[in-house]
């Protein structure tokens, strides 16, 4: 009789499971892409849609999930997150940090990481088709993009007073439940080997994500995201030392002068929640009469000419001169024109609700009313290398907004242990960058890149990615240290 009952409990359970795994996998199925308009053939599988993070609010965020190209099921999980955009002036936020450090939240992942950087497809110039990224981070990991925070790119709320009032709090839990949320659809994932990726603003995003989940998996016994670390680029870290960074890129760059320097250095604090004339008058002049009409995202390259006149200038618009280097600085806008096709959204479970405005790829209203933002991810940081987590922050040497002089001088206040003395790093014969590896993180630079690494320098940016999961130092020309031969 009770071997009986116990069998009865079994198959009772072994039905329920299987209940369970085939509402999943249909839950899956209605996500799947079957096909992007003007795609070209792919053996990996793709899925998009929403996942609700507050059914109170009606809060949803989009996502974008691209299978690894081979043995899908042996690969880890990557998630990225993009950041936000560049402004001089705003008079919605604390002026004397933000003259200088003017990266605020609200771009899409679909937007820069999928369709710019580390996703398999680029879009042609007339946002018709799509062609093949050689240089796709799915060659190596399952990665899944996000639009974070609701009301950027496709995620929405039924609340319009969220769009008033994210900040760095809110978006980290949203990010959590999202991911929980996500992992019950996909359980296929839920155990594997996790890492957060992203540049910019997610250099607030990242951290603060994984702190999320270190503290989640300590109250569950058994935790189902496997969080193993992160990678985060051209990364906002402090208000304070990234500021007073970005200034001296600016001056040893030769974008202004030592006047302006001087005076900046003289009359901004960068601490303080008001902003002084003298400062406000430094920055202004340095923007509109020193700097020029450069992309500031990447100092070296001209900017899109597409929409440029002297009445509307965009930060983020480039040149399409340098199109035949297999560059082109105006992909942007054929990112605004792919998706917001009505036959591209229908492929993508995109727009359900059909949200009042346009898909662009910043929100102009996120960005406005951002309602928390933390001064310093230093201390984080530091609780996430005590975690045991592998953290890895690369910078793009030409970007001027969150430059690597504003990298290397707020990681230099972790003041962290060398273990690997700093040296050039290799790939196809020539050097890709320079880093140094610290007992609990690693920093690298990658040459000749923008603020957008994977853009500029895709080739680099998926070495870097490599090593960092492989858990290896950046390629040498050979093996031999030459710490060693110098006694360092």
């Amino acid at each position: 009789m009770i071997f009986s009952y116990s069998i009865l409990v079994l198959m009772l359970s072994l039905t329920a499971t299987t209940i369970n795994v085939v509402a999943t996998t249909k839950e899956q199925e209605l996500d799947r892409i079957s096909a992007l308009p003007g795609q070209p053939p792919v053996s990996f599988s793709q899925y998009s849609g929403y996942v609700t993070v507050n059914k109170k609010h009606g809060r949803a965020l989009f996502y974008w999930f691209t299978e690894a190209t081979a043995s899908h099921q042996n690969k880890p999980l990557v998630l990225w997150l993009n950041g936000g955009q560049y402004s001089v002036f705003n008079t919605m936020i604390p002026r004397t940090i933000y003259l200088v450090l003017c990266v605020r939240p609200g771009c899409s992942s679909v937007a820069y990481g999928a369709s710019e950087e580390i996703g398999p497809f680029r879009i042609n110039t007339t946002g018709s088709s799509l062609y093949l990224n050689k240089y796709s981070w799915n060659r190596e990991a399952n990665v899944l993009f996000l639009e974070s925070p609701a009301g950027v790119g496709f995620s929405y709320t039924n609340t319009s007073a969220d769009l008033k009032d994210s900040g760095d709090n809110r978006t980290a839990k949203d990010a959590l439940i999202f991911l929980l949320q996500w992992l019950s659809r996909f359980p296929q994932y839920k155990y594997k080997e996790f890492y957060i990726s992203g540049e910019s603003y997610a250099g607030r995003y990242v951290p603060q994500l994984a702190k999320e989940i270190v503290n989640y998996n300590k109250a569950h016994s058994h935790p189902i995201i496997n969080l193993k670390g992160f990678i985060v680029g051209n990364a906002v870290i402090d208000n304070y030392y990234d500021s007073i960074g970005t200034v001296a890129y600016w001056w040893t760059h030769s974008i202004i002068s030592d006047h302006t320097y001087r005076s900046i250095l003289d009359h901004c604090n960068f601490t303080a929640d008001k902003s002084t004339t003298q400062c406000d008058d430094a920055v202004y002049y340095a923007m509109n009469h020193e700097f020029g009409d450069i992309d500031q995202y990447s100092i070296y390259t001209p900017f899109c000419l597409t929409k440029i006149n002297n009445s509307n200038r965009h930060p983020r618009l480039k040149n399409t001169l340098l199109r035949r280097r297999g560059y082109d600085p105006c992909i942007e806008n054929y990112a605004e024109k792919y998706y917001n096709r009505p036959d591209v959204q229908k492929a993508m479970h995109a727009n359900i609700t059909k949200i009042p405005y346009k898909w662009t790829a910043c929100s102009d209203t996120i960005f406005k009313n951002w309602n928390d933002s933390e001064d310093s991810m230093l201390p984080t940081y530091k609780e996430l290398m005590a975690a045991g987590l592998k953290i890895w922050v690369f910078s793009g040497d030409t970007d001027s907004v969150v430059p690597v002089t504003a990298t290397r001088f707020s990681l230099s206040h972790l003041n962290l242990t060398i273990k690997t003395p700093w040296y050039p790093w290799y790939t196809g014969g020539q050097v890709g960058g320079w880093t140094e590896v610290y007992h609990d993180l690693t920093f690298a630079t990658i040459r000749g890149a923008g603020h957008e690494v994977p853009l500029f320098q895709p080739k680099r940016a998926f070495v870097l990615f490599q090593s960092f999961l492989a858990g290896k130092q950046l390629p040498r020309p050979n093996n031999t240290d030459p710490h060693t031969k110098f006694g360092w």
